[in-house]
Order: C-alpha cells, then structure tokens, then sequence
C-alpha cells in the first residue's frame, strides 16, 4: 500500500463529491427563480440516494464478480469483502474502499446530470424512483462493461480513462430520452425563460473545473506522472473549450456571453474526459477547441429538433463525451499510458473502430432503456407537476419553501 496514492485517491474522491453540490448551483442559477431549489435539491439529494444504493448493491453490480461479461454478482452485497487491503485487479496501492468511495462520487453525479433536461417541470417522487432504477439498469451495468473486470467493452479494448462512455454519454443521451418523453415546459418558446442567476451558474461552473482536477487526474488511481498528465489535458481542454465557445458564439450571435464562458467550460471538461490519461498536451488543446464549438452548434439546433432540453445537457454532454470517445481513438498514444493503446493518428485505425463501437452501443442502450423506464413511470405515478404547480413552481408546489424571501 502506498501512503501517497491513498492521499490523493481520498483527495480526488472529495474533490468528485464537491461536484455534485457544484452542479446543482451551476443548473440552479439557469432555471427561473421559482424552481431554484427544486433544481437544486434534484442534484442535492442524489448524495444521500445513489451513496446508499451503490454501498448497498452497485459498487457491487458494477465491479464485482463478472458473470459473462455483462455485469457484477452481488457478492460484495453490502461491501462484505471489501475492506481496507488493497484490491489488486483495480488499484493495487490503495485500499480497496478507498477505490470504492472515490467511484461512488461518480456513480453520485451521473444520474445529477440528467435532471438539467427536464428541470422546472418533474414530479420529485417520480424523480427518486426515476434515479434508483436508472442507477441499478443503465449506470452500474455500462460501468460494467466499461471499467469492470471481465467487462466485455473493457476486453474489447475499449478506453475511457475517466468517464466519456459511463458518465458522460450514458447521462446526455438519456436525458435526450427524458427531455422526449416528459415534454416541454409550459410556455416553451413563449414565455421569457432566462436563467435567472447567472453569477450563481458561473460559481458552480468553477467548482466543476475545480472539481474535474480529482475526476481525472484522480483516475491515474495513483500520485504519479499519468495523474500529472490528465491534470494538464484536463485543463488545456477546459481553457480551449471555453475560448471556442465565446469565439463560435461571438462570431454567430454578435456578443460573447458569460453563459457561453461557462457553458464551454464544461464542454471542453466532458469531452476531455475519456481521452485525458490517453492523449498529449497538443492533443487535449485540439479536442477543446472541437468539444466548444461541436457542443455550442448542437445547443443551437436543438431549437430547430424541436425538444426542450432546458438546461443543455445533450447538447453538452451526450455531444461531448461521444466526441471525446471517438476522438480518444484517434490521439491515445502509449507514449503517456503504456496500458493504453495508440489510436489513428499513431497507426492504429482498429482503436478508432472499437472507440466508435463501444460509444454506439452505449448511446443506444442508455437511450432505450432510459425511455422506456420513463414510459413506464409516467402510467405509474406520472412524470410532469400538475400544471398549476409548473406555473407556481417546483419550490413551493414540491418543497413548500423559497430560494428567496
């Protein structure tokens, strides 16, 4: 066991968790004031949820014991078995609970994600029910198959070095279903819907950058020279996400916003996510400045597909962590990790194919599964606020409190 690694890997895991509370002030301040806490505690709660469920039984579904490739048994029920010896086949110098808590902080944020895509209208109860099966059926499964030993996207050779596919893409894409299925806001396209906060938005926008640094950097799952490297690719993509934005932004709507600062902020942090601990600094420039201004003209023609994504997530995430897939099969070198593999442009096409693969298997599960999920639970209990309750809004309709008095 080594002391320094278990401090960062118990660092980054802090850094993950403080995430979540970070998202929920980064969609808090784009909804309307009615719906702050509403929003806020869809991100807020899912700390106390998806903790329990993956202490309970998805650390154990989703790197467990493999049976055939698809998912983990539930051995490690409870986390029997899993103690403070180090757990070689995942992270040989740190206690294995230390791995274990450091990957609850994903399992906590990605479900987070999808609520920006129905933000302002969900019922609160169908949304706990919604986020516990989606946990159990589409998350611990994909984490599976991607990070799990035995996995069989993970056998297939397969690289996401820190979520594109498991966060990233499962999350953007099922919003898309969630944003299809529950409908758009009353008023969409009529009434005046700004973000109501933006300085809040940009607050929680930098605790995300901050954060993304033990998302990351922690996955090198050690305090060494391919954390330092994720470190750095992680934040050239922020920085050249956020420039692209603005500059796409500016160049097509006459004005740079700070909205557009933050939103690219994000986008170059998403789509880095998967090649981070793969790809060089000159690299990670590229896929920055590709994720700003892909992700900013899918924002823009989700106004022409006609569905009310309210807070951007596929736009963002669905787009970026796809991108940030496909593009790890091109610029992955083994020269910055030795237990990746080389991509395109190092003489490897066969990469660029398994990289494309794995992200269309995992967009068409996520989605299928996510919409009928939500089918179902709209005849069960219902997936929209009853409409005098949208027009109140989801503090006091939901909560029974104010973001401002």
């Amino acid at each position: 066991m080594n002391n320094g690694d278990t401090a960062w890997l118990l660092v980054s895991a802090a850094l993950v968790m403080i995430m979540t509370p970070g998202l929920a002030l980064f969609y808090g301040g784009m909804v309307r004031q009615k719906n702050i806490l509403g929003t806020i505690m869809q991100s807020f709660i899912v700390l106390g949820l998806i903790s329990v469920e993956w202490m309970l039984v998805g650390y154990s579904m989703a790197f467990g014991p493999d049976r055939g490739g698809v998912i983990g048994d539930l051995s490690w029920f409870a986390l029997n078995g899993v103690g403070i010896e180090p757990f070689k086949d995942y992270a040989a110098t740190v206690p294995h609970q230390a791995f274990m808590i450091y990957q609850m902080m994903f399992a906590v944020i990605t479900p987070a994600l999808i609520a920006g895509a129905f933000a302002e209208r969900f019922k609160f109860s169908t949304y706990l029910v919604f986020t516990l099966l989606w946990a159990l059926l589409v998350y611990n499964p994909v984490a599976h198959w991607v990070w799990g030993n035995g996995g069989w996207l993970r056998n297939l050779g397969a690289l996401d070095f820190a979520g594109g596919m498991v966060v990233h893409i499962t999350a953007g894409v099922s919003a898309l279903a969630a944003a299809m299925a529950v409908g758009s806001r009353r008023g969409f396209g009529l009434d005046n819907m700004a973000p109501h906060n933006l300085p809040m938005t940009v607050l929680g926008a930098a605790i995300l950058w901050f954060g993304w640094f033990g998302f990351n950097a922690g996955s090198a799952l050690a305090a060494n020279g391919l954390s330092t490297s994720a470190f750095v690719a992680t934040h050239l993509a922020a920085a050249a996400g956020t420039l692209a934005w603005v500059g796409t932004e500016w160049a097509h709507r006459g004005k740079p916003t700070m909205l557009g600062a933050a939103s690219g902020c994000i986008a170059g942090l998403g789509t880095i996510t998967p090649a981070s601990g793969f790809v060089q600094p000159v690299a990670a420039l590229f896929i920055g400045f590709a994720a700003g201004a892909l992700c900013y003209g899918a924002v823009m023609l989700k106004g022409r597909l006609g569905y009310d994504d309210s807070l951007d997530v596929v736009g963002v995430h669905c787009v970026g962590g796809t991108l940030g897939t496909v593009a790890t099969g091109i610029f992955a070198t083994t020269a910055v990790n030795a237990a990746g593999a080389n991509g395109l442009a190092f003489g490897n096409p066969r990469q660029l194919a398994i990289q494309a693969l794995a992200a269309g298997v995992v967009l068409v599960y996520s989605f299928a599964v996510s919409y009928v999920l939500l089918k179902l639970l709209d005849r069960a209990m219902g997936l929209r606020v009853a409409d005098e309750h949208e027009v109140v809004g989801l503090d006091l309709s939901q909560h029974g409190e104010a973001g401002y008095n």
